[in-house]
């Protein structure tokens, strides 16, 4: 690869990750083996994570295949045994956050990339099952430890770039987490966000720097 088409993959590379970090579908890309290489923060937030920290885990450590689908797993590998291009449906379990509720839903798993001799890339894409769960189940005071330390430095005053560097996102990741705790908590904006939070006991009125308020054991 001369130094032309080197600048041009990774000019392609950083508007493919800018693209997959706006996209509000869960999304991430993974190893043949299951490895993820790359998840978007809708992805993450599924586990109540950073992007960064799903990167190696195994997909089948953080989706549990339901008993039905075992016929779907077999035939995903056959196909990448064989090198064939198929989408398959796996239904899967987990659990959001480390929070006891499961929630149910559909892997769509397709592999991609050009035919080679080494196994391809899988692209998943996740379907929660209802459109009611589509946000974390529970008190609407749950949040992750994402969202808290969000929250705690936008309460600082801390920009957005400034957020993103601190936990590990890109900045359309950190605004992805900002407009879901919106969303969910119905304000409009970041100043009624950090509010609201404050109203509903996340964080600590008591402290400074703004710190998320500790839960009784």
């Amino acid at each position: 690869m001369n130094s032309a088409e080197h600048e041009a993959y990774f000019t392609w590379r950083n508007y493919f990750m800018m693209l997959l970090d706006r996209l509000p579908v869960p999304i991430a890309i993974s190893r043949a083996n299951g490895e993820v290489t790359s998840a978007n923060p809708a992805m993450a937030a599924e586990w109540g994570l950073a992007p960064g920290q799903v990167r190696g885990r195994n997909l089948l450590d953080l989706f549990h295949p339901s008993d039905s689908a075992a016929p779907q797993m077999n035939r995903l590998i056959e196909a990448l045994r064989l090198g064939r291009r198929s989408r398959y449906t796996i239904d899967v379990r987990w659990t959001v956050g480390g929070r006891e509720t499961p929630r149910e839903g559909e892997l769509i798993v397709e592999p991609v990339g050009d035919a080679s001799p080494t196994y391809p890339a899988l692209l998943t894409v996740l379907h929660v099952r209802s459109a009611e769960t589509s946000t974390p189940s529970g008190p609407e005071t749950e949040v992750s430890a994402v969202e808290a330390r969000i929250l705690e430095l936008a309460a600082a005053g801390a920009t957005t770039a400034a957020i993103g560097k601190a936990v590990g996102l890109t900045v359309d990741g950190v605004n992805y987490h900002l407009t879901r705790l919106s969303r969910r908590w119905r304000v409009p904006n970041r100043t009624a966000l950090v509010a609201k939070a404050y109203v509903l006991g996340v964080l600590d009125p008591g402290s400074w720097p703004p710190a998320q308020r500790r839960r009784a054991e």
